[in-house]
């Protein structure tokens, strides 16, 4: 582009020139002898350079079009894949789902504690086994030393024993992590 530029300024500068020779009473002539080009090539090499620019212009504007349309695109992708990413999490979680409303039915007919207790117990551990195939795990915080990025401290009680200072003596809520990631910190009791 800057090679067009100066291409520009050096022949304004010598069409310029031209007007001040014709001016100045100047023929062409004497403008031929001196070795300056005739008016017609000027028009022409004018002709080619305005060529070379529409060229370079509607290169730039198809480019231009093409990235828009590109960021467009890609936005687009970007919003659907948010909306459905959780897709293959919930496709997993439907047949706990269905447990659960086929064990609601059954207690409803059911008089047995223990039959219901088993059934629950039974789509808890297929629920908690679905949710580690995802990434998801508990953290671990009962008798552990109370770390600040991973507990969220509730209130000190006095320590049951001289070992269990500074250490998480109850876990009101669990903490979990999906891939290595805190989603939840532990909501513990530490000991004093």
């Amino acid at each position: 582009m800057k090679k067009v530029k100066n291409i520009f300024r050096k022949m304004n500068t010598k069409q310029n020139e031209t007007v001040k020779d014709q001016a100045n009473g100047n023929s062409e002539e004497q403008k031929e002898q001196v070795g300056a080009k005739p008016i017609d090539e000027k028009d022409d090499k004018t002709s080619e350079l305005q060529a070379k620019i529409d060229e370079l212009n509607d290169k730039y504007l198809r480019l231009y079009s093409e990235f828009d349309n590109y960021r467009r695109r890609t936005a687009k992708e970007r919003i659907e894949l948010i909306q459905t990413a959780g897709e293959d999490v919930f496709k997993s979680l439907l047949p706990v789902v269905d447990d659960f409303e086929r064990a609601i039915k059954s207690n409803a007919e059911t008089t047995d504690i223990k039959t219901i207790t088993d059934g629950v117990n039974l789509i808890y551990n297929k629920l908690k086994n679905t949710l580690s195939q995802k990434g998801l795990e508990e953290m671990k915080s009962v008798g552990e030393v109370f770390n600040a990025d991973l507990h969220e401290a509730i209130t000190n009680i006095p320590a049951p024993s001289e070992d269990m200072k500074g250490k998480v003596v109850e876990e009101v809520e669990k903490g979990y992590m999906l891939n290595g990631k805190i989603i939840r910190f532990a909501k513990v009791v530490i000991g004093n």
